[in-house]
């Protein structure tokens, strides 16, 4: 497929998608069409132009394809009803007579359902990436370092779960909207965190997730604009991103942050990123995101590590634990506190967390307190620090990284 193809298929799919899961039910079948359709497009479009009403076009090709596939599935169980009669009554909510119009959008109502709260969150990240985001199960297997049967296994159950609950395809109702999209913008925030800094393997950035992730808050940011969290979200992503080329050096060796060559970031979402949470942060009421962002917008502002203002980035972070108090806010305020006080302040805000079942096993705890302790001088248990830190992570860009930072300390 050619790369201008692709470009204009994969905003679409996940509208074409939702599109046949609200007329006609059927996930599966569903899917199943729409990637014909894709295909039929990726053969055809190239030789004979892109149709006038792309949307359109997938829409009516997947269609064809669904309602044949399910006549056949109708004649084997002998039903009598015709298939137009019969899909409505698989739970889901029959469409409007304008629902396909040219300015209808149904990828957000996907990310509702895909996101349902009777999921776990692997399983909500498994499927968003699936049915909106247009991974392949092999990719999103690779992603996540399971074997691809395993995947397929968990995003089929997924899809099962979500039919027995006779959920219809529809935007949850009014008193369910905060939390639900609240569980969207958690899932694709861990999907770019996944992307950013892989949890386990040989790679320390995985490009298809953190690209997926901002395509996709891109789309719900286009249907909630005045959304501050979304907003907040997008922005913290594109700021983050920014960084990504100077992230890695030869063999794909991890570069701390206070070491990249900050030419290196990209201008543009860096500008972007920038522009977003300034608006954010004047217009409305912060949130867990917006507050991120305006941490990594004050870094990104910063022409060299040692320009960090590091008083506002501590400010921001005692705002963070009071809108959203979490372990992980506390071990990265540790190091805006040991900047901005010392070391030894920031050890002592790290004690608590040796408490914390969920941080107490985690390498990051144990390679911030070993860049502390260096920080402040106790070279040997900073080594021992590093040293556990390298052996807890599963990444292994992160492992040597951790492993070369202790062996420039003597024992």
């Amino acid at each position: 497929m050619s790369a201008g193809i692709e470009e204009v298929l994969r905003p679409l799919a996940p509208q074409v998608l939702g599109a046949l899961i609200r007329r006609y039910g059927h996930f599966d079948a569903c899917e199943d069409a729409v990637q014909e359709a894709l295909l039929a497009a990726a053969v055809q479009w190239p030789g004979e132009g892109v149709p006038d009403n792309p949307r359109g076009w997938l829409i009516t090709v997947a269609a064809r394809r669904l309602t044949d596939e399910l006549r056949s599935d109708s004649a084997r169980a002998r039903r009598e009803t015709t298939v137009a009669a019969q899909l409505p009554a698989a739970g889901f909510v029959a469409p409007p007579a304008d629902a396909d119009g040219p300015e209808h959008d149904d990828t957000l109502t996907l990310l509702f359902l895909c996101c349902h709260p009777s999921l776990s969150a692997p399983s909500q990240v498994a499927l968003t990436l699936r049915a909106v985001g247009g991974l392949t199960t092999a990719e999103i297997a690779r992603a996540f370092f399971v074997p691809e049967a395993t995947m397929a296994q968990r995003i089929s159950r997924a899809k099962a779960r979500i039919k027995a609950t006779g959920t219809t395809f529809a935007m949850p109702p009014a008193t369910e909207w905060d939390e639900r999209l609240a569980v969207v913008l958690h899932v694709l925030y861990l999907t770019f965190n996944e992307g950013y800094t892989a949890s386990s393997g040989p790679e320390l950035q995985r490009g298809e997730l953190t690209a997926e992730a901002i395509r996709l808050v891109r789309a719900v940011h286009r249907l909630l604009p005045g959304d501050g969290e979304v907003t907040g979200l997008l922005a913290l992503m594109l700021l983050t991103d920014a960084r990504r080329p100077a992230r890695t050096g030869a063999g794909g060796a991890l570069i701390p942050l206070a070491e990249q060559d900050r030419s290196a970031w990209l201008a543009e979402p860096l500008r972007e990123g920038l522009d977003l949470i300034a608006g954010a942060l004047s217009s409305t009421t912060l949130g867990p995101y917006q507050l991120q962002a305006a941490i990594a917008a004050v870094h990104d502002e910063a022409a060299t590590a040692e320009d960090t203002d590091w008083r506002q980035i501590d400010a921001l972070y005692q705002l963070l634990e009071k809108v959203a108090p979490n372990p992980m806010v506390t071990l990265n305020r540790a190091i805006a506190v040991a900047m901005v006080q010392g070391p030894e302040a920031g050890l002592t805000l790290l004690a608590p967390l040796d408490e914390d079942d969920r941080m107490r096993r985690h390498h990051r705890l144990d390679a911030v307190r070993a860049h502390l302790l260096e920080m402040a001088g106790d070279t040997a248990a900073a080594r021992d620090a590093y040293l556990r830190a390298a052996r807890r992570t599963t990444s292994t860009p992160e492992e040597r990284y951790l492993q070369g930072r202790a062996a420039r300390l003597k024992p």
